[in-house]
């Protein structure tokens, strides 16, 4: 199948739509779904696809659908997105956060990188399918979950958990923060796939103290024990722990770079991937970072107990190693409770789904160098494993040498260039149609 103008246009018009939706998740089960996941029932109902809502709490909105293939005796797949996005202070943005406007070639808007972007593509690939009678080779269950910015409690989740028949005989799947370039050194291109995720959990301290007049000397105050607790954690230093995917990625980045590869250190070599810097560096060690702190209700009165939330992240297999250091770090008096707790997941940069997604990115790149690379954060790809379900990041995008694409996530001004999302659609449609 080839690629028509109208795909591309479709692409855009769909992401700005999306963006245009406010669907802000501030966690702690405080989010809304319902209207975005209304147009995304819409939009396949208009080329007649039937989906279905499934609503795990008032607002909490999830959408499935499956699409038969030709052969449905193979394993189907997974596509999925996440329809929440982090909150976004207007104040802070020189563009309205849910403008969804086009502004020097690029859409800007929450969500435009996490994750509409590749929301707009599943979308305008699957109505393209359906508007030119196109059957993909296999099942696809198409699946756009709530909450994902909060642990995926509201979301994945509670679909693995309460709906796992809708993801029967599915063996792999694909999600976001995968297939975007990287420019190094000499103007080549690396396309990183996302083949593993560091684990997370998110971990509330309490300090326990005596309460007392805030003039009073008072050698058990709680906040005090806190906010050395949480000192030593954040300004701790992690060993450097490399996984297999992590020793992979940065053996293509010396070869391509004509750099040393020394797997005793591989921290300079972070200077040679621009942007992905970033993030790749936070997958070299586990990680905790102090994210809210709650204590007291007057200037004059020293709590009895103060609180703070971790956020911690670990590599594959040094799940108790970070486990462990946080309880050495924090001492007596202060107790340690899980907020949220999820998997960390690594697979091999092979296989026949690898070589589709290498391929795809090819045939449109011939330039482009497909590599491996870790996660420092996390997707639904973790619910579905519950499923024995294998899940790669690859949402395609071709990016500028100088656009800080990390910068996005979670970030002021958020935006997504027209071109690397065209070029995206592409990639995906071909893909799906070959994979």
């Amino acid at each position: 199948m080839t690629t028509t103008p109208a795909l591309e246009e479709e692409v855009i018009r769909i992401c700005q739509d999306l963006i245009r939706i406010p669907s802000v998740n501030f966690g702690d089960g405080k989010g809304d779904e319902k209207a975005v996941a209304d147009y995304v029932v819409k939009s396949l109902a208009e080329v007649g696809i039937a989906s279905t809502i499934y609503e795990s709490a008032p607002g909490r909105c999830n959408v499935v659908t499956r699409i038969p293939g030709r052969d449905s005796t193979r394993a189907g797949l997974v596509v999925h997105g996440h329809l929440d996005v982090v909150p976004a202070n207007a104040s802070e943005w020189s563009v309205d956060p849910f403008c969804g406007d086009i502004i020097d070639g690029m859409i800007w808007g929450r969500g435009a990188v996490d994750m509409k972007n590749m929301d707009a593509m599943i979308l305008a690939t699957v109505r393209d399918w359906a508007q030119t009678g196109y059957v993909p080779p296999r099942d696809i269950v198409v699946a756009f979950f709530a909450d994902e910015e909060a642990g995926s409690i509201f979301g994945s989740h509670w679909m693995v958990d309460t709906h796992p028949e809708l993801f029967a005989g599915c063996s792999e799947a694909i999600s976001e923060v995968g297939g975007f370039s990287v420019t190094v050194a000499g103007g080549k291109r690396l396309y990183m796939i996302e083949t593993a995720e560091k684990g997370i959990h998110w971990m509330k301290l309490t300090a326990h103290g005596r309460a007392g007049h805030g003039s009073v000397n008072n050698d058990e105050n709680a906040l005090t024990r806190l906010s050395q607790a949480v000192e030593k954690i954040g300004t701790h230093q992690w060993p450097q722990r490399y996984s297999e995917t992590v020793k992979a990625l940065f053996k293509r980045v010396a070869a391509i770079t004509e750099k040393t590869y020394d797997e005793k250190d591989l921290r300079p070599l972070l200077s040679e991937i621009g942007f992905a810097a970033r993030m790749i560096g936070a997958t070299l060690q586990n990680t905790a970072n102090p994210t809210m702190l709650e204590a007291g209700y007057k200037a004059n009165v020293i709590p009895s107990s103060a609180s703070a939330v971790i956020d911690g992240r670990f590599i594959p297999g040094f799940e108790q190693e970070l486990n462990e250091t946080i309880l050495s770090l924090v001492g007596p008096h202060i107790t340690i409770d899980t907020i949220t707790r999820d998997k960390a997941l690594e697979v091999p940069f092979e296989g026949d789904l690898v070589d589709a997604m290498c391929a795809a990115i090819l045939k449109e790149d011939p330039e482009a160098i497909p590599v491996p690379y870790m996660m420092s954060g996390g997707t639904d790809n973790k619910a579905l494993a519950e499923l024995g379900i294998i899940g790669y990041g690859f949402s395609p995008l071709k990016l500028g040498e100088d656009f800080d694409f990390m910068a996005m996530f979670h970030g002021v001004d958020e935006r997504v260039p027209v071109a690397g999302l065209t070029f995206g659609v592409r990639v995906l449609k071909s893909f799906l149609e070959n994979a």
